[in-house]
């Protein structure tokens, strides 16, 4: 007779588990950043051996970019997304998006991180590098 509290006490347990793993790993509810510690990586990057505008982006996406996106541009879960994954598919956003999020900052829209602010200190050149080793990336992992 004691053991049906104890099986409802586990089934509620195991059910919260998993309702709060569905939802830190939902890009629709990660939260914002809480700090500038590192975080666990989002998604699984294969890296592909760069070349030409591609190593330097990924020079330059080290220095400015990977404190929130991650090494690889793996995302840091509770930190920013991942720009290793399908909502950055070039057909949905292009290049251009890459440009303006870097100059402008961004009003968080596929997922919940909070509005990207600007990034200090990047040239035309830079972005164009950044983008060149994000894109190479993407196709690497399948994302064209």
């Amino acid at each position: 007779m004691k053991q049906k509290p104890l099986l409802a006490i586990l089934a509620i347990a195991i059910f919260a588990a998993i309702a709060a793993y569905m939802y830190l790993t939902d890009p629709k509810t990660a939260q914002a950043p809480t700090g500038t510690a590192k975080a666990a990586p989002m998604v699984a990057v294969n890296v592909p051996d760069l070349t030409g505008a591609a190593i330097l982006g990924q020079t330059a996406f080290n220095a400015k970019c990977a404190v929130c996106h991650g090494a690889n541009a793996a995302g840091q879960l509770g930190i920013a997304p991942p720009l290793i994954h399908k909502y950055y598919e070039p057909s949905h956003h292009g290049d251009m998006a890459f440009v303006m999020a870097a100059q402008n900052g961004v009003k968080s829209h596929h997922w919940r991180f909070g509005d990207m602010p600007p990034v200090e200190g990047l040239t035309n050149g830079d972005l164009k590098n950044i983008i060149a080793y994000v894109r190479a990336v993407q196709q690497a992992n399948g994302i064209n």
